[in-house]
């Protein structure tokens, strides 16, 4: 037996408690890992608390990530004792996830822990931060530079905000970030942000085009805020989008992309393929500076405490990243 957070969905409605699990009820897998920690994402936190069809199996164990160390394998690329970390692929959806003490799971989805981080420090990072790197490497793909001129980071005060934000500034790119809480000023500049900006000069109906000013944006947000990233940025910039917290929709027009050449760049964490999962582990372990890390990421928590903090984190009063030591 194991604990783990459970989800449930029946007459009885739709609930998420600590349970103890029997090993035997996991899900196939050629990988059985003994995890250590794992993460609240903005994802988690609609599973948790049902405000999202997120879960679509039941029973399910949610945590789209995790880190720890192989049991048992199968699988040609890993023995027990290796030290691994998983996230996406449908794990804490449709295949039980890393909120629990233990995961039996496709060697396929996993990579190695880099070895210059801890399992703690990795679940620091965890989607949120591999997410925003693959939009810092989103950005240089297509050409973005330092010399080009801003960065903006739209939701710079959570997850992937703050992660993006740390990069940014360590690769030397000159970075403002907007946010809806102002008394996070701080903490973003200490990050490395050189100014901060009120999310509600973003939120609402804008023009077509306005005046140019971003050479390239991360955003986590959508919507109003989306469309006016595109409008004000600069001719041939790039904006990397990665999120959806303030909506699905894209009120936007065509005028930003064949007046001034601008990429709007997807990012996908989920099924994002392999190698270049590898190469953003090998960027945040050499690109994250540790410092910055541990601003970004709170104390760890137990598993219990983890339900009531999903809709804390929804509720956008979660700064950074949430670390869950399954085992407390």
């Amino acid at each position: 037996m194991f604990k783990g957070i459970v989800i449930r969905k029946d007459d009885a409605g739709y609930r998420a408690g600590v349970e103890d699990i029997d090993e035997g009820t996991l899900p196939e897998g050629d990988v059985s890992v003994r995890v250590s920690h794992s993460t609240l994402n903005y994802k988690d936190g609609l599973a948790i608390t049902g405000k999202g069809p997120v879960v679509r199996r039941f029973p399910m164990v949610p945590g789209i990530d995790l880190a720890g160390v192989v049991e048992a394998s199968s699988h040609p690329d890993y023995k027990a004792g290796d030290a691994v970390v998983l996230n996406g692929w449908g794990v804490g959806e449709v295949h039980w996830g890393g909120l629990a003490q233990k995961a039996r799971l496709k060697g396929d989805w996993l990579v190695p822990l880099p070895g210059c981080l801890t399992p703690q420090q990795a679940m620091a990072i965890g989607t949120a931060g591999y997410t925003a790197m693959l939009c810092v490497m989103a950005l240089e793909r297509h050409g973005v530079k330092p010399a080009d001129g801003e960065i903006l980071v739209t939701g710079a005060a959570g997850g992937v905000g703050s992660v993006a934000v740390a990069l940014l500034a360590k690769l030397g790119h000159t970075v403002v970030a907007v946010s809806g809480r102002p008394q996070e000023a701080e903490y973003l500049k200490a990050l490395g942000a050189h100014e901060v900006l009120a999310r509600a000069e973003f939120a609402t109906p804008g023009k077509p085009l306005g005046k140019e000013r971003w050479a390239g944006a991360v955003d986590v947000v959508g919507g109003h805020t989306l469309a006016n990233v595109c409008a004000t940025t600069r001719y041939r910039g790039v904006v990397a989008a990665c999120g959806l917290a303030g909506g699905m929709d894209f009120p936007s027009t065509v005028a930003p992309f064949i007046l001034r050449g601008v990429t709007l760049a997807g990012v996908d964490s989920v099924m994002c393929p392999r190698a270049e999962r590898l190469e953003a582990w090998r960027r945040l372990g050499a690109d994250l500076e540790p410092a910055r890390l541990a601003l970004i990421a709170t104390e760890a928590v137990g598993l219990a405490a983890a339900i009531p903090l999903a809709a804390d984190l929804l509720e956008g009063k979660v700064r950074g990243r949430v670390i869950v030591d399954v085992n407390r």
